[in-house]
């Protein structure tokens, strides 16, 4: 019987000991921890560089696969090019007579891709500014004013910060009457009183006394 005793007072004393050295919290947060370390080198193994280091050749770039140690091939005769106009980007005229009809055609267009962002003042106070959108800068900031046209055609046509490039919606043609209709629309808060026809001037003057 004391043997019994003595034999299972040890067996507890071991279980006891084995419970303070490994508790069971312990054991069951290890194995998660495992699973995770286990993923992450899975997952580290699968970070290949193939497609970012493929073999290739940049334009005018030197190769021995053809005679002339060249990579890129000449065009065909009469191949048209089809990029932009990048010396729209640079020029500070409108490249045709601004019309009533281009007008027209530019304040459509804004109100149907600008005004989400820009309102329909240019203020930047647009729907989705309201909805917590990072606002656009106003078309009235001196700044802006300023500008050339040629500004207002680059950003549409490559995008600047938060802005993303309008090429693929917008056509030259229709960037270029938005960028009439935003001249007209800086034009009309920031108008000298001393362009207004008589009625228009003691209109004003009323109003200001």
């Amino acid at each position: 019987m004391l043997k019994k005793n003595c034999s299972l007072n040890k067996r507890q004393h071991s279980a006891s000991l084995d419970e303070r050295r490994h508790p069971a919290g312990i054991k069951d947060r290890r194995l998660p921890a495992g699973i995770a370390l286990f993923l992450l080198i899975l997952f580290t193994f699968a970070c290949r560089q193939e497609m970012y280091d493929q073999k290739k050749y940049k334009p005018l770039a030197s190769s021995n696969l053809f005679d002339d140690g060249g990579s890129s091939r000449q065009l065909i005769q009469g191949t048209v090019s089809r990029s932009e106009d990048h010396n729209a980007t640079q020029t500070q005229q409108f490249p045709a007579p601004v019309t009533a009809a281009v007008m027209e055609r530019g304040k459509e267009r804004f109100n149907i891709y600008c005004t989400p962002c820009h309102d329909y003042l240019g203020t930047g106070n647009g729907m989705i500014v309201q909805r917590g959108f990072r606002p656009p800068p106003s078309f009235h900031i001196d700044r802006l004013r300023q500008a050339p046209v040629s500004h207002f055609y680059d950003v549409m046509t490559n995008g600047f910060g938060a802005m993303p490039s309008y090429a693929d919606k917008v056509s030259p043609s229709d960037r270029w009457a938005i960028i009439a209709y935003i001249r007209a629309l800086q034009f009309s808060q920031n108008a000298p009183a001393s362009l207004l026809a008589e009625q228009d001037k003691k209109q004003l003057e009323s109003i200001t006394k």
